[in-house]
């Protein structure tokens, strides 16, 4: 941590300044067949495109395929890590739904109460897992440092941005402008409190991120990937 030394006549006071934090992660559980979903596709692109502070991941489930759209960006990790989520809080899956660091969970149209999860996220945290990643060509550097606790090792592959013309099911004929957009997650190794250094390929799509998840769903660690060419 950095500090700032401030020195008076009689003492010399030791004041922290304070890092950037870790980016709070919010996952949007939607699906391009949902007509309740644009409202919370519009809100994470917001989200994507003026809060730095914050690392939002659009999962698009595949149980809305079936019933008039195939979404092309849909993923069965989505609709597995979705039922995860569903399982560690006892409701059932819906879209559209957001998680917030793995550990809130509301209606992903339902920005006061996004606003407040984030809000209450960033008040609780205190810088986390150190977490860096940097992309070089087909592989990825990832740096974990020390702390308490264990966590899954996660990398996440996502798309900047897509505009899609929906030609069937509940948004037929609308034009759907959607961010962040997951194409790959897995796990890479898992993390018990001591520093670790991964080196896995590179995941399918435009971006990457780290995240570090601990056996009982909560986000300890986040960050995205820096590109530093092929």
């Amino acid at each position: 941590m950095l500090v700032r030394l401030v020195a008076f006549a009689s003492c010399l006071l030791v004041a922290p300044v304070v890092t950037s934090a870790r980016p709070v992660v919010v996952e949007l559980f939607t699906s391009q067949g949902c007509s309740s979903c644009p409202p919370a596709d519009a809100y994470l692109s917001e989200l994507s495109r003026e809060r730095p502070e914050v690392l939002p991941l659009a999962f698009h489930v595949t149980y809305w395929n079936s019933l008039g759209w195939q979404d092309p960006y849909s993923l069965e990790a989505a609709t597995q890590r979705q039922a995860e989520y569903s399982a560690r809080f006892r409701e059932s899956a819906y879209t559209p739904e957001m998680v917030i660091d793995g550990q809130r969970r509301l209606v992903g149209s339902n920005r006061r109460a996004a606003e407040a999860a984030i809000k209450q996220a960033q008040e609780a945290d205190e810088a986390g897992v150190d977490v860096r990643g940097v992309r070089h060509g087909g592989t990825l550097s990832v740096t974990v440092g020390p702390g308490t606790g264990r966590g899954q090792v996660l990398v996440v592959g996502y798309d900047t941005g897509h505009v899609t013309r929906v030609g069937r099911g509940e948004n037929a004929g609308h034009a759907l402008t959607e961010s962040n957009i997951v194409r790959s997650i897995r796990s890479v190794g898992e993390w018990t409190g001591a520093p670790l250094k991964l080196e896995p390929a590179s995941p399918a799509g435009e971006q990457a991120a780290i995240l570090i998840q601990s056996p009982d769903g909560a986000i300890i660690g986040a960050a995205r990937v820096a590109n530093e060419g092929p």
